[in-house]
This record gives structure tokens, C-alpha cells and sequence, in this order.
């Protein structure tokens, strides 16, 4: 009986500590900017500055990323050192469930990769894999860009 008295209280006790914690509130992620042409694809850098880094135009494709679940690879799209899109080039799909995961987690991905500007994002939850693979491929890329 006294057992079953602290173990109610102790509960009770984790319960309210838990529930009085507050949860910390991350500001949200800057708007996508769509004022750049997504056809944008020449490969050479503008002539006005072809050696800067941060200053280049074109399209970069990532190296391809073996994943658990199979091959990840993208290709960024650079407007005057803006990342402007990024297509996923390949992406696990070998069966319905590697399908479903890159159809919820790319999107997610690409968007992240827009808001910041760079392959420093955050994983999609449930689909660790293919966004190590994504990040790694995009970061690829942006290496290859001079970004």
C-alpha cells in the first residue's frame, strides 16, 4: 500500500513538472523569395565577376549520395550568389514506403535549403536517410559553385 502511495505521488509529481515546462519557440524561417527565373541554368559565371564566389550564376549538380535506402543527388541553381531552386535529380524508390518518404521529406528540404540559403538545415523527421543525402549532395553542389 505505501509503495503504491509513492509511486502514485512520484507520477503525479513528473506529470506536473512536465507539463510546466515551457516550450521554447524558434522564430519562423524567412519568406522564399520567387523573384528569380527558375530557368535560370547557364553554367558560366557572369563576366562581371567570374572568380567571385559569392557572386555566381548557374546550375551545379551534387555529388551523388549513397543512402541505406539508395542513391541521393540534387542540382542547385544559383542566380548571383542567391541559391534559387534545387531539383532532386535521384532519390530512393525502390519501394511504396521509399516513394512516400521522398515525396513528404524532398519538398520540405528544398524548402528549408531556399529559406537558408545554404545545405545547413535540419533533418525531415522519419526520413533521416534521405535527408543526410540531400544535405550532403546539395552542400556538394554549393562547393562546386564557389558558395
Amino acid at each position: 500500500m505505501r509503495r503504491t502511495a509513492v509511486t502514485v505521488l512520484s507520477t503525479t509529481a513528473g506529470v506536473v513538472l512536465l507539463l510546466s515546462l515551457k516550450p521554447q519557440h524558434s522564430p519562423p524561417p524567412p519568406a522564399v523569395s520567387a523573384s528569380s527565373p527558375a530557368g535560370a541554368s547557364s553554367a558560366a559565371p557572369p563576366s562581371a565577376a567570374p572568380h567571385a564566389p559569392g557572386n555566381r550564376t548557374g546550375t551545379f549538380t551534387g555529388d551523388v549520395i549513397d543512402t541505406r535506402y539508395g542513391p541521393v543527388q540534387v542540382e542547385a541553381t544559383l542566380a548571383k550568389g542567391r541559391l534559387t531552386a534545387v531539383r532532386v535529380l535521384q532519390a530512393p524508390s525502390d519501394r511504396g514506403r521509399d516513394r512516400a518518404i521522398a515525396a513528404y521529406a524532398l519538398p520540405r528540404l528544398t524548402q528549408e535549403a531556399l529559406g537558408a540559403q545554404s545545405a545547413g538545415i535540419d533533418a525531415v523527421s522519419g526520413a533521416s536517410y534521405t535527408s543526410e543525402g540531400y544535405i550532403r549532395s546539395l552542400q556538394s553542389a554549393l562547393d562546386r559553385a564557389g558558395a
